[in-house]
């Protein structure tokens, strides 16, 4: 039987991971309760007699889970910013191309963020086939429900009382510094950090990242730009082109929520394309990816456990 250690099994990737694998009888988790979730004797002992550690903490707490770690044969999945472009650990995005053997290989895997993943699964299918240069600067909007903010921000909008400004979408990151910069102009292939505006609205869960490329210095249409994300993603399970679908004109981005895997679209013509992303932010977005991840790692079916 596997044993899997949640560290920070009560906040809500935690939760999301101990409700998919609950059922799971092939593996045996290990969840602290009550002051033993912030003893460190007995997270550091539950780190070193798990088979897989999954790190559902901030930052910093999540870089003291690794400095326990003793056993050299312990899978390490953090889904903190902590380690997601640090040296000797493997970025856990399977479907970027040669990916996937690397996080099978690996002991020390970042779980991506939620808004690089859709931004990711966007530009890098298009930097690899020479269309979008790594000097190119981009713009990017990403629209997501409340629960990305943790347990405050779900008590702040589920408020009975809540604030009137809770009830419209709220733009933040506005200084363009954040965290998940870093790793989204690096995994992208890009030499320039785009232009981020993150918009969080009053919704649970599920998100949208979207990126507008204009074609008419590229020499590619609207159906080269289709024919790459076709080829690119035409085996995976987790990661599906779906075209220039829609809604009667419309795109919820809580289309896909409650699922792990993710949608693409492309719409436009050829002188401009709107890019489009959709998944869960808790999904395919947080919990589902480090599922995802341990199932490479353990040779397990990828879609054990999850909802694609």
């Amino acid at each position: 039987m596997t044993r899997v250690f949640i560290d920070g099994s009560a906040g809500t990737t935690g939760l999301r991971i101990i409700d998919r694998l609950s059922e799971d009888k092939s593996l045996d988790l290990i969840v602290l309760e009550g002051d033993a979730r912030k003893d460190v004797s007995a997270r550091k002992e539950a780190v070193n007699s798990c088979d897989v550690a999954f790190l559902c903490l901030p930052d910093d707490a999540a870089r003291e889970s690794v400095s326990f770690v003793e056993n050299a044969s312990v899978v390490v999945i953090d889904t903190s910013t902590a380690h997601r472009t640090a040296e000797g650990w493997t970025y856990g995005f399977p479907e970027i191309k040669g990916q996937r053997e690397k996080i099978r290989t690996s002991k020390r895997i970042a779980n991506p963020g939620c808004h690089a993943s859709g931004f990711i699964s966007l530009i890098r299918p298009l930097t690899d086939a020479g269309i979008v240069k790594k000097d190119r600067f981009l713009s990017c909007t990403s629209v997501t429900g409340y629960s990305g903010g943790g347990k405050k921000m779900i008590a702040d909008y589920e408020d009975p009382d809540r604030k009137e400004y809770l009830s419209s979408p709220r733009l933040y990151g506005l200084s363009q510094e954040h965290k998940h910069l870093k790793e989204m102009a690096k995994l992208s292939g890009l030499a320039v950090f785009p232009a981020f505006l993150p918009i969080v609205a009053p919704f649970y869960s599920g998100m949208t990242v979207s990126v507008a490329l204009d074609l008419r210095d590229t020499g590619h249409t609207k159906k080269n730009i289709i024919g790459v994300f076709e080829e690119y993603y035409w085996r995976e399970k987790f990661v599906r082109f779906i075209g220039d679908v829609s809604e009667n004109g419309f795109l919820s981005s809580a289309g896909m929520s409650g699922y792990d895997s993710m949608e693409i679209f492309v719409y436009g013509n050829d002188e401009r394309v709107l890019l489009v992303s959709r998944f869960d932010n808790l999904g395919k977005g947080a919990s589902g990816a480090a599922i995802q991840n341990m199932n490479i790692c353990l040779g397990r079916e990828e879609t054990a456990g999850l909802c694609v």
